[in-house]
């Protein structure tokens, strides 16, 4: 994936929406969305049956708006056809296992969706950089992270992987926003201060988990997030493509749109 100057330097942080922009393109992705759930779900359709499982993970530097993409990508869903699930530091006894463990049971089954909220990429990148993991496992965990997520995939399941990514003075100026409001002053800690530091080091990890963990099974789609409408509506378009092709791969009919107002009363 990486090429001069590497990936993430290719990518145009200018691209922005409207608010009526946004509007228009979330509400349609959120219909169709919902539509491919309930589907999926064996809700719906001539001849209902559970569909593929639909593993949506998110990665992003800090303040890239990850929690604001899940908000809107899960908004049309019925609570009991998704989960979401996020992951910080592991616990004392999860260090005992290996670092994958962790993660299998909130991967959803047949017919189910979960959404993670950072993921198995830790290793790889704060582990990696602040020395939790040795040399030895992150550099393993590449190939182990991508015989998981094939291992994943030949069992059916459709994956969607984000990195969202802002540049380094959108980062600052968000940061800063947060002190200022109280209601969001939980969400800057001293460890976002330390990993901003750190960026450089970030960076280069960011740089090879792309370039070596983006496979067929479960590609890597890179999210312009300095303008915050046009990331929420990649990731809800994009995670809809995804269902479609991961459908049409897996032979299964990828039902028709129906008329929008339907949905909205389903």
């Amino acid at each position: 994936m990486a090429g001069k100057g590497g990936v993430l330097a290719g990518l145009d942080l200018s691209l922005k929406l409207t608010p009526n922009q946004e509007a228009a393109r979330l509400a349609t992705a959120q219909d169709r969305l919902l539509h491919l759930r309930l589907v999926l779900g064996g809700q719906i359709g001539d001849n209902p049956q559970l569909g593929p499982p639909v593993c949506v993970v998110f990665e992003g530097w800090d303040a890239s708006g990850k929690g604001g993409a899940i908000k809107r990508l899960v908004a049309p869903l019925d609570p009991r056809h998704v989960r979401v699930a996020q992951f910080g530091a592991p616990s004392y006894d999860e260090k005992r296992h290996h670092f994958l463990g962790r993660f299998w049971p909130v991967l959803p089954g047949w017919g189910g969706m979960a959404v993670l909220d950072r993921s198995w990429y830790g290793r790889v990148l704060v582990e990696r950089v602040e020395g939790f993991a040795t040399e030895e496992q992150w550099r393993r965990a590449y190939r182990e992270i991508v015989e998981f997520e094939r291992t994943l995939a030949d069992e059916g399941m459709i994956m969607v992987k984000f990195w969202l990514h802002l540049s380094s003075g959108e980062q600052l100026r968000r940061f800063k926003a947060r002190q200022r409001e109280p209601l969001k002053t939980w969400k800057l800690t001293a460890e976002d201060w330390r990993n901003r530091e750190k960026r450089r080091h970030y960076e280069a990890a960011v740089e090879e988990m792309l370039d070596r963990t983006d496979h067929a099974a479960a590609p890597w789609v890179l999210v312009e997030a300095e303008d915050k409408r046009w990331a929420r509506v990649k990731v809800a378009e994009s995670v809809v493509g995804a269902i479609e092709a991961g459908m049409t791969a897996r032979n299964l009919p990828v039902p028709p749109a129906p008329p929008a107002a339907a949905v909205r009363t389903g």
